[in-house]
């Protein structure tokens, strides 16, 4: 087994396709189906199964396609740290981003080490809590964004944001961020709702539990973007954290107000893996990050967040 061989697999399973990946290998067909193979007998298993529509991993070829990738980013990561420019910080760094919060902060982490850190090589993934702490905990990520989690005998968690929970309806409801809306209001109307097991969800749940009131959900996706199209269409009305529509809120396309009676918070924190050496490249961007986060905070682009440690 050899890098070749490695690239080859991962690059097959991407695309699908020999030929694809030949082209992007700068190789011949014959020299890639050559590596998969030698791979296969190496292994004693198939790792793809030739079908109509192109080459699809198999059970196996999805476990090894995994290790591999995650392989190749450590050798790739590696190489960028031994082989620096003088005095510039260096490396691959994959960072995770709840999906409210790419709105607010993707564009401007990127421009900020593209400026100050240019040889910093930037992967950014976007998700919800849950699906980015199984990233992290299986070393896709390095360091990510969650919610409501403390720190675990694997993971760190650095305490950034409290932010509130808004009500979001169609602009024609008027909804003003100086009128919180109690649960009871917002329980009586159809709701468009994140699907059971969303972080969200539970925290939602719960407050309706506090209150006593019982949601008409008509809708439930796990979607935020969804949430939004349905609610403005008149299909209901939802429940997201205020950076999710600080956005939509400006342009007039949403209204919403802070949910209350009771009120609902999250707590925003940064997670990283106890394990291991912290790499120079992820110190800087986890640096960056909380920077952006706290001047998005201070400038009043973070609906209702306070720092964590405000009271």
């Amino acid at each position: 087994m050899d890098l070749k061989q490695l690239k080859a697999l991962v690059t097959v399973a991407e695309v699908g396709s020999v030929t694809r990946a030949a082209e992007l290998l700068h190789l011949v067909q014959p020299a890639v189906t050559r590596q998969i193979r030698t791979l296969e007998e190496e292994l004693g298993v198939a790792l793809f199964e030739r079908t109509r529509q192109g080459m699809r991993p198999t059970e196996a070829g999805t476990v090894m396609v995994e290790r591999a990738r995650r392989a190749l980013n450590e050798l790739e990561r590696a190489r960028a740290e031994v082989q620096p420019a003088p005095g510039a910080v260096t490396g691959v760094v994959t960072a995770g981003l709840l999906e409210s919060t790419t709105d607010l902060l993707a564009e401007p982490l990127v421009s900020a080490l593209a400026r100050d850190h240019p040889g910093i090589e930037l992967r950014l993934m976007t998700g919800y809590s849950g699906h980015l702490q199984r990233w992290l905990d299986d070393g896709d990520l390095d360091l990510t964004l969650l919610y409501d989690l403390d720190s675990t005998p694997s993971l760190n968690a650095r305490p950034l944001v409290r932010e509130r929970l808004w009500v979001v309806a169609p602009p024609g409801a008027g909804l003003r961020a100086d009128r919180p809306v109690a649960f009871a209001e917002v329980a009586a109307r159809p709701l468009v709702m994140p699907a059971p097991g969303h972080a969200l969800r539970a925290l939602i749940d719960a407050a309706a539990a506090r209150a006593r009131a019982t949601m008409d959900v008509v809708v439930q996706t796990n979607s935020m973007r969804v949430q939004k199209q349905l609610v403005l269409a008149g299909h209901g009305w939802t429940v997201l954290p205020g950076v999710g529509i600080a956005e939509d809120v400006v342009h007039g396309t949403l209204s919403a107000a802070p949910l209350g009676e009771p009120e609902v918070w999250r707590s925003i924190v940064l997670a990283t893996p106890r394990a291991g050496r912290t790499p120079p490249a992820v110190q800087v961007v986890a640096r960056e990050l909380v920077a952006r986060i706290e001047s998005a905070v201070a400038r009043g682009s973070w609906p209702s967040a306070r720092p964590a440690h405000a009271s």
